[in-house]
């Protein structure tokens, strides 16, 4: 799985709109939209915020593990 599905699908199970991710990572609605299309790579820095907003480790976002509750 690609991290802009897990990405994706963690933003639909929490029940945010693309438009609250936006403003998190600090883009457009589009952007959020092309990223969970796959048209487009997410930064680094968008990718640790998201990972610390959701309290998720990058290794899971990654697929290395699909353990997701590893922070604390």
């Amino acid at each position: 799985m690609d991290y802009r599905q897990r990405f994706k699908d963690l933003r639909i199970d929490y029940g945010y709109r693309q438009q609250d991710i936006a403003k998190i990572c600090n883009v457009s609605d589009a952007t959020v939209g092309h990223w969970e299309n796959l048209k487009r790579h997410m930064s680094v820095d968008c990718i640790i915020l998201l990972c610390r907003f959701y309290n998720v480790s990058a290794d899971y976002i990654l697929g290395l593990t699909n353990n997701h509750r590893t922070l604390r």
